[in-house]
């Protein structure tokens, strides 16, 4: 088994340098064997230099989007399982080894982890939280999920999964999208997580990024709601299959005395 991890990075010398090295030390007494891929957006700063230093491979990614560096990450992933985490020390590396056992262990596709039950003071601010509240509640509403945490950035999946799910967005939606589509369409599971503050720049705008997310799921379940309108019409309706039945069961079957009349004919 292989584990890949993939952080997207963006300016990131203050913490990414703690966060390999909590992964590398859950991971490394495991045996397990993994890698760690850095996506890095334009750092302009010690973030490339600390992450190979650290061992982590440098992908290049130039396009900005949240959405955008996981893709590119997954495309060149090598591990059966995908862990993803950010770079700014908030989600608990150490847990990973925790994760990837009850993955194996319940024979399941995905895990999200669910960071508000565990949160630390100062981990959120207030209108944060009020976004997370907001988000989680239209989600479950319009796709009738049980979530506790809708924008958790911390997953651990089988790659092979990417295969069977649909994903469309490159920014911060995201994090909800891949969660709509494991939820309805794999074995997933939501698993609590202690969620630290972080160190370094704050890169997220609750409010704009919040309607963003908000209107995301809207678009996403007309998405699925056409996708299902296609998939109901490339299979037969139930009068159609009955009607195959009967054609099938009333076709005219030779038998040995009809074959011995037509050949005294």
């Amino acid at each position: 088994m292989k584990i890949s991890v993939i952080i997207p990075t963006m300016n990131e010398e203050e913490s990414i340098g703690e966060v390999l090295d909590e992964i590398n030390s859950a991971l490394k007494p495991t045996g397990w064997d993994y890698e760690i891929l850095m996506v890095d957006t334009n750092s302009k700063d010690r973030t490339r230099e600390i992450g190979i230093s650290k061992g982590a491979k440098i992908i290049d990614e130039p396009r900005r989007g949240y959405g955008r560096a996981y893709k590119t990450g997954f495309e060149r992933a090598s591990g059966d399982i995908i862990v993803t985490l950010d770079g700014d020390t908030t989600y608990p590396a150490s847990d990973i080894p925790r994760l990837v056992k009850i993955l194996d262990k319940e024979g399941l596709d995905f895990i999200t982890t669910d960071r508000l039950s565990g949160m630390e003071k100062g981990a959120m601010t207030t209108s944060h939280k009020f976004g997370n509240w907001v988000l989680v509640k239209a989600m479950n509403l319009l796709f009738g999920m049980h979530l506790k945490d809708s924008q958790s950035g911390m997953w651990v999946f089988r790659r092979d999964a990417l295969k069977k799910i649909n994903l469309t967005s490159d920014g911060m939606p995201l994090s909800e999208e891949i969660k709509i589509e494991a939820f309805k369409k794999l074995k997933a599971k939501e698993v609590p997580i202690k969620y630290r503050p972080r160190k370094g720049e704050v890169k997220l705008n609750s409010w704009k990024d919040g309607k963003r997310n908000l209107k995301f799921l809207f678009e996403k379940r007309k998405m699925m709601k056409k996708e299902s309108r296609a998939e109901a019409r490339e299979k037969p309706s139930n009068s159609e299959r009955t009607e195959q039945k009967v054609r099938s069961r009333t076709q005219v079957r030779e038998t040995p005395l009809q074959s011995e009349r037509t050949e005294k004919r």
